[in-house]
């Protein structure tokens, strides 16, 4: 499926032939640097282009009476909502380290800003590019700051219309036409029956200049294959170093062999595809040639009889006339002696 549209990342350039793949690592690093290195390192390994963070600045972006909303439950890391993402967060001095351990092992790490106050962190961090998640569909506000720095944008689509995904479209690429636009689910794992994923079809029509791609939350590795068929080529995925770790992402995160196999699947996707033209491959010849049939002399025919049906058979191995060619033999003279088993050729009769 022919993508017009190429996006560059550093030294990446993301296009019809070169998938882009994301560990969306979140806030499974829990707060703790060593833990967001060891993930970082593991999607490295796995094979991913790049891994996402998630930036917040929660004095500003929350209410206050939101923010000191009671938030007790196995999955928080604190009494009230705004503390357990307070608990959460990565410093400054935090995300330059990691910013650093990136490039030190060559993947690229960019984040999703959710305010104005997380973009102008995160440019001080200098990224490559940015996200904005699905909760911004309809925050033309944000989508103008993020577009404003000129860096590629991936555009996740979840709880919106198409008409949402088409005001935000026009609100960014007004400003900065890198513009990736990612199907989404925006449920958490998502049921296999709402993902929808023939949007991406749609999306290919209506928005024919840009990449597209999935933000994926199914639980499992499907998706990402099905949506590259469709003509994705950006994949982003939740990733953690274990599915049973506390918090609410990592049960529909992967854990790294899971993104080493989504990220197999889709690049070995094109091998398979192959070529349109149908052929015999030299793979094939050998076992074909144990398998299939020649004709054979099914009793001892002597010179000059007339072949009929009572003096051939079909046996295996090849390399002989196949059976389609029975009539090339039945009713001709043969020209010597055939002894039982011998394979019959078009030579041997006249």
């Amino acid at each position: 499926m022919a993508i017009k549209k190429k996006l560059k990342i550093g030294n990446i350039t993301i296009d019809n032939n070169n998938p882009f793949i994301i560990a969306e690592i979140g806030h499974n690093h829990q707060g703790n640097t060593k833990r967001a290195k060891d993930l970082i390192l593991a999607a490295k390994k796995a094979g991913a282009s790049a891994v996402k963070l998630q930036k917040r600045n929660n004095k500003t972006l929350f209410t206050k009476k939101f923010y000191n909303s009671p938030y007790d439950n196995p999955n928080s890391f604190a009494k009230t909502y705004g503390s357990h993402r307070d608990f959460l967060e990565l410093s400054k001095n935090q995300f330059k380290e990691l910013v650093n351990y990136s490039k030190k092992i060559k993947i690229e790490l960019f984040a999703t800003p959710f305010d104005i106050e997380s973009v102008k962190f995160l440019e001080n961090m200098n990224v490559k590019c940015y996200k904005i998640a699905s909760a911004d569909l309809r925050n033309t506000v944000l989508q103008k700051e993020v577009a404003k720095t000129k860096k590629p944008i991936f555009l996740s689509t979840g709880g919106g219309t198409l008409k949402d995904v088409k005001r935000a479209v026009k609100n960014i690429t007004s400003i900065n036409k890198d513009l990736s636009i990612l199907h989404c689910t925006a449920s958490y794992p998502c049921n296999i029956k709402d993902m929808n994923l023939n949007v991406i079809s749609t999306y290919l029509k209506e928005f024919p200049k840009n990449l597209i791609g999935i933000s994926d939350h199914e639980n499992g590795i499907d998706a990402a294959s099905i949506a590259y068929m469709l003509g994705a080529r950006v994949f982003e995925k939740h990733f953690t170093l274990n599915r049973a770790d506390k918090g609410t992402d990592n049960a529909y995160s992967l854990e790294p062999q899971g993104l080493e196999k989504l990220i197999r699947n889709i690049k070995r996707i094109p091998s398979m595809l192959g070529s349109k033209e149908k052929k015999i491959l030299n793979s094939e010849k050998e076992p074909i040639r144990k398998m299939s049939k020649s004709i054979v002399a099914k009793k001892m025919i002597l010179k000059d009889k007339i072949i009929n049906n009572n003096d051939i058979t079909i046996k295996s191995p090849g390399g002989g006339l196949d059976p389609y060619k029975l009539n090339e033999i039945i009713g001709k003279k043969a020209k010597k002696l055939i002894y039982v088993d011998d394979i019959i050729l078009l030579k041997d009769v006249k």
